[in-house]
């Protein structure tokens, strides 16, 4: 049984791609926590990801579903939570237009069960919480998708004030999810804030996502595959700056406020996949000097594929101190190196 003096928060879908990279941050930093993960362990969910953490007094993972509300309810019982960090959910978007439901059931009723469920466990009645949880805080990790997509004018930035217009099954069921907790900070006043963030790129990320089907094609001299002309643009944020903004919200956020997380690193993908065999070119040159570039192949554009995302996080800058570490340069290096290692492959 974990450590009575600390806190015990619920970390949902620590096997995916960001939570495997929270949670050994968190467990690091905060020596005050104790962490319970929730998670299904689907297709996208790796327990390998956690390996580090396995055999920390201070961790513990349980396998299920976070739309099952008599589990849901037996761990915040079990271990008294006195907080809920939300990361799982469905995520690839060509996933959800091959399969719209299973995103609609996980990204929302799962999301309306945790919060259920934790507003019943936290609160007496709407905006009274019980004594001993009146520092309790649900925190909902959401994405930028959910605002739909933008023009190509630089100037033209998500802000938390931009109207909701998710154009795939995946944002539509993620704005769902964000709408659902703020109705409960509306109606029951919940402590809950939301995070809204751009594409994550690093280390632990599921081989499906760009810059890994990228990296890993290119090493197997498998044609790596861009959508339509590769000119869509998203901004990049390094995971572990993700992690940090997350840990500044969640302790120091204001209820019921959304705050955006983006790294300002603005590429196409044609940019991302140039830079990534350029340093692929570098650090493990094919045998006959040919270039991974020669790789790079145009296929059918993804349906309701959306042109541009940028996110404008001045917000989290100037009121919570939060500031990115690693720019695109810096943190595609750490990357390549990481699954570099990954695949055993020695420079």
């Amino acid at each position: 049984m974990f450590n009575n003096y600390n806190k015990t928060i619920l970390v949902t879908g620590c096997a995916g791609f960001i939570g495997a990279n929270f949670v050994p941050y968190f467990l690091e930093k905060y020596e005050d926590y104790n962490i319970v993960n929730l998670d299904l362990i689907t297709y996208a969910g790796n327990l390998e990801n956690l390996k580090e953490c396995e055999g920390n007094p201070r961790y513990k993972f349980i396998q299920g579903d976070i739309c099952n509300r008599e589990l849901a309810e037996f761990i915040f019982n079990e271990y008294d939570i006195r907080g809920v960090i939300h990361f799982a959910a469905e995520s690839h978007v060509d996933n959800s237009i091959k399969n719209p439901g299973v995103f609609v059931e996980t990204n929302v009723n799962g999301s309306y069960t945790l919060v259920d469920v934790a507003k019943k466990y936290w609160m007496n009645k709407p905006f009274e919480y019980k004594t001993e949880y009146v520092d309790c805080r649900f925190h909902h990790i959401s994405t930028d998708e959910v605002y739909g997509t933008l023009s190509d004018d630089p100037n033209d930035l998500f802000t938390e004030g931009t109207p909701y217009a998710p154009n795939s099954p995946y944002s539509a069921s993620k704005a769902s999810s964000d709408m659902i907790i703020r109705s409960y900070v509306e109606t029951f006043g919940m402590n809950c804030v939301i995070t809204n963030c751009s594409n994550n790129y690093g280390p632990k990320q599921h081989d499906e996502k760009l810059i890994p089907t990228i990296i890993r094609n290119a090493l197997n001299n498998n044609l790596i595959p861009i959508y339509g002309d590769g000119k869509n643009i998203r901004d990049w944020l390094y995971v572990l700056d993700h992690c940090k903004g997350i840990d500044i919200v969640y302790h120091t956020g204001k209820k019921g406020e959304t705050y955006n997380i983006g790294g300002r690193n603005e590429r196409t993908n044609l940019q991302i996949v140039d830079r990534i065999c350029t340093i692929l070119d570098q650090e493990v040159p094919k045998a006959n000097n040919s270039s991974y570039k020669d790789l790079i192949t145009f296929v059918e554009d993804r349906a309701g594929h959306d042109r541009r995302y940028a996110i404008d996080a001045t917000k989290l800058e100037n009121e919570l101190g939060w500031k990115a570490d690693e720019n695109f340069d810096s943190g595609i290096v750490k990357t390549i190196e990481w699954y570099l290692n990954k695949y055993g492959i020695n420079k």
